[in-house]
């Protein structure tokens, strides 16, 4: 029997290619598994794109959100491609809980990524926008590639020399606008520590670098979906740099020739950390159903807790499955002990004798 495993991360609990090992490890020997590391863009992007591209990981010394000095990785590929996990710089994990202020969180470190991958030849980026501490609609970024170029005063002039050949993809599924009241502030500066005057004043204050940055560059795309990414991030790609939006997944399914794997599969396996009706609206398992569909092969749903199980069902997946026993509250099902447990259970109970 052969499966194809295309999981997510479990975030903070398991990374994608550590919940493909447990399963293969745990699983009998008379499965043919064929293991896909996946990321929609966020945790865990830079490592499964990097193994999907035969590249290299390298380290640099960049500012972290409160601009303290931090060693961030990124990655290269053979032909020259940076892999850039903004989180790695500007990450929410990369501050306390106490520590968290989006008033002050900065994308400075991104620029200093992306000024280390000029330097090393780099014109081609794909940039991950999931996990950041941030919303300063990526002004930390741009000043931080300002200041590389002492001699330049604005940064158009430095994109129009300096950068005019260089290529940006961000892997990402998030299609806010900038601003208003599905924008970076109102829907993600909650979640990083913004209290409800703090989300006014950010939103505001994103604004009026729309108004600032539509001058400058004669265009405005602050209401482009993807463009409150990433705390704002991704509009300061679409409007500085002219970046163009991919699904993280769909990027990542087409480098590793996902549907040439399926040929003569009998089983596709792909999963999150919560699965529910959000799971349909593009996120990575529903990318795999869609193209797997196609190929009418039956796709299963893992997941560390799952809800909306009938409507996941009648959108394709033939089976949907929590792992996470009810009584287990999730401060302990996010463990890592603890998930790898409840994988062992769930393989030895469902893998066994797989039955598709």
């Amino acid at each position: 029997m052969k499966i194809i495993l295309a999981t997510d991360s479990f975030k903070g609990c398991m990374t994608s290619e550590e919940i493909e090992n447990a399963i293969c490890s745990l699983s009998s020997g008379k499965i043919e598994f064929h293991k896909i590391p996946m990321s929609d863009g966020g945790e865990g992007m830079l490592e499964t794109f990097i193994a999907a591209m035969n590249g290299e990981i390298v380290e640099t010394t960049v500012h972290d959100p409160l601009m303290r000095p931090i060693t961030a990785k990124y990655g290269i590929t053979t032909d020259g491609t940076a892999i850039i996990e903004t989180a790695k710089a500007c990450g929410l994990t990369l501050m306390s809980p106490e520590e968290r202020n989006p008033m002050t969180a900065t994308t400075y470190g991104v620029g200093e990524l992306i000024i280390h991958a000029l330097h090393s030849g780099c014109r081609n980026f794909i940039i991950g926008l999931g996990g950041s501490g941030t919303s300063d609609s990526g002004t930390g970024m741009l000043k931080a590639i300002l200041e590389n170029y002492p001699s330049e005063k604005d940064i158009k002039n430095v994109i129009e020399k300096e950068m005019s050949h260089c290529r940006f993809t961000l892997a990402s599924d998030v299609r806010n606008p900038l601003y208003g009241a599905n924008g970076a502030a109102y829907t993600f500066a909650p979640q990083k520590g913004a209290t409800r005057e703090i989300v006014i004043e950010l939103d505001k204050r994103a604004r009026k670098f729309a108004e600032k940055s539509a001058v400058i560059m004669g265009k405005d795309t602050s209401n482009f979906p993807g463009a409150g990414a990433a705390g704002g991030l991704g509009y300061a790609f679409l409007q500085y740099f002219n970046a163009t939006f991919q699904s993280g997944a769909d990027l990542l399914l087409d480098l590793t020739n996902f549907e040439g794997l399926l040929d003569g599969a009998d089983l596709v396996i792909t999963g999150e950390g919560h699965a529910d009706n959000q799971t349909l609206m593009g996120k990575l398992p529903e990318r795999v159903l869609r193209r797997t569909l196609t190929h009418n092969i039956p796709v299963w749903l893992i997941a560390g807790r799952a809800s909306h199980c009938e409507e996941l069902r009648s959108a394709g997946f033939t089976e949907v499955f929590s792992i996470t026993p009810d009584c287990m509250p999730t401060e302990e099902a996010v463990k890592p002990e603890n998930a790898r447990a409840n994988i062992r259970k769930w393989v030895e109970t469902y893998l066994s004798k797989p039955v598709v």
